[in-house]
């Protein structure tokens, strides 16, 4: 009885969270695309406007883990309740500010609080469905982070057009009216009162943010500060009573294996979305409205196929998901690489390959990793590999930000590239299209096995154990 009334809950959260998460990314993707009007307005270069992306995620990274472990012993709905106020806060800020340095303050204060989403988003799942029922649930999440992609352009193309960007910070108040809800059905598990290790947390934060900066500054000082920190953090870890992240969760392999190879796709995943809007802007000289109803298609089609590929996962495997993610991701980098530049009609179609990449990728590494840990382990294990997720994210952008300082090269590492001036564009998503190839290969030696016949071993063996229970 206890457990179907876990799952009906579960059912009930589903659209709730998903609701929740299409304000979220929508608030983290729809400045890419108004991006190159905040950088004329205030008169900055690409590098340093990313930071309206970068200084999020920054946050946003540590965020999600730091909430992750905090549902180790606080209640989730109170977590929540936390992060969406916050989330409001920010919003108000950035609403009201006449600086450049003000609308980033804004965006990391929204960062601080939304941060709870994406950690919310890998506990619901795993914590209120069983494992054969776990794609279903991680594809409507995902169905989520799609729709919130695809929204994010048209929203802010229409916004910019009406009136100011900054009005962008209005839709981050919107989260609050699931918050009821979320209070409702969310149960009061709270794990064993153990004490939280701020000062690894604090460690692990300024790593990534040093880091990051170095990479977005070009400042060599940053970066061993950040490798100072991340060797405190390291060596914090290994004597704390209690540390930040449990040491021993990386004597997982299979777990380890799968957040190395999340943090390559996802750098691959972040590159498209933010480089799309600076050549359509630059190259094909598109206004954000327009740029909006370009990549709209791409995301709205990965949206509807996200529940598709949860079904995918249930029934054929993580590895067969990751194969056609990467395919598709593939191709679309390929193709980009030699057209980048031509018609916007023919880069709108091109988008729907890599969107829906992007989504079938995030389903299935999400699914893999979720069965790589115990039931203690959810919170700060789905929480770390939300935390590399995002920083894997800043630093793509930090990176391509720095590249598209150069404003233009003529060397092409695609040969069949067709628009001399583009070639700057052409390299990036050539680079993305490598990539690719290299996770497929890093999976397929050592994940496969566990995703394909061991995933599918071991989903027979909880079938059989949850029958029993029941």
């Amino acid at each position: 009885m206890e457990t179907a009334s876990v799952q009906n809950n579960g059912e009930k959260l589903l659209p709730v969270l998903t609701f929740t998460l299409v304000f979220s990314i929508m608030n983290a993707s729809m400045f890419n695309v108004v991006m190159p009007v905040i950088s004329r307005e205030f008169g900055i270069t690409p590098s340093q406007v990313s930071w309206l992306l970068t200084g999020y995620m920054i946050v946003y990274a540590v965020g999600s883990v730091t909430y992750g472990k905090l549902a180790d012993k606080y209640r989730l709905k109170d977590l929540l309740t936390f992060g969406l106020i916050f989330f409001a806060l920010g919003s108000v800020v950035g609403l009201t500010a006449t600086e450049y340095w003000m609308v980033v303050l804004g965006r990391i204060l929204q960062a601080s609080g939304a941060a709870v989403i994406p950690a919310t988003a890998m506990i619901v799942p795993v914590r209120y469905f069983s494992p054969e029922k776990r794609g279903r649930a991680l594809g409507t999440v995902a169905s989520g982070l799609a729709l919130g992609t695809a929204l994010a352009p048209i929203v802010s193309g229409l916004i910019t057009g009406f009136a100011s960007w900054r009005f962008l910070f209005l839709l981050s108040l919107i989260p609050l009216l699931a918050l009821p809800f979320f209070r409702k059905y969310l149960d009061d598990q709270r794990g064993e009162a153990k004490k939280i290790d701020f000062y690894g947390g604090i460690l692990l934060g300024g790593s990534v943010a040093l880091l990051l900066l170095s990479i977005s500054l070009g400042n060599w000082l940053f970066c061993l500060g950040g490798v100072v920190s991340l060797i405190l953090f390291i060596i914090r870890i290994r004597t704390a009573a209690e540390p930040f992240i449990q040491p021993k969760l990386f004597s997982n392999k299979k777990y380890s294996f799968g957040l190395f190879i999340t943090f390559l796709a996802t750098a691959m995943s972040f590159g498209m979305p933010f480089v799309t809007p600076q050549f359509l802007a630059g190259l094909n000289n598109l206004s954000p409205a327009v740029i909006g109803l370009v990549m709209f298609p791409a995301a709205i089609t990965s949206a509807f196929m996200g529940r598709r590929g949860g079904r995918l996962a249930d029934e054929k495997g993580n590895s067969f998901l990751v194969y056609t993610a990467i395919s598709l991701s593939f191709v679309c980098f390929f193709l980009l690489s030699v057209f980048v530049g031509a018609s916007p009609y023919l880069i709108l179609f091109l988008l729907i390959f890599g969107n829906m990449g992007q989504t079938f990728m995030q389903i299935a590494m999400s699914n893999t990793i979720s069965r790589t840990l115990s039931k203690e382990q959810i919170g700060v294990g789905m929480g770390l590999m939300s935390l590399l997720n995002f920083i894997s994210g800043a630093m793509t952008t930090s990176m391509i930000g720095k590249l598209l300082d150069a404003k233009g090269t003529a060397f092409h590492l695609n040969p069949l590239a067709v628009h001399g001036g583009a070639y700057l564009y052409s390299n990036i998503f050539f680079a993305l299209a490598i990539l690719a190839a290299i996770i497929v290969g890093i999976y397929y030696f050592s994940f496969s096995s566990f995703g394909g016949k061991a995933g599918m071993k071991a989903k027979l063996k909880e079938r059989k154990s949850s029958s029993r229970t029941a």
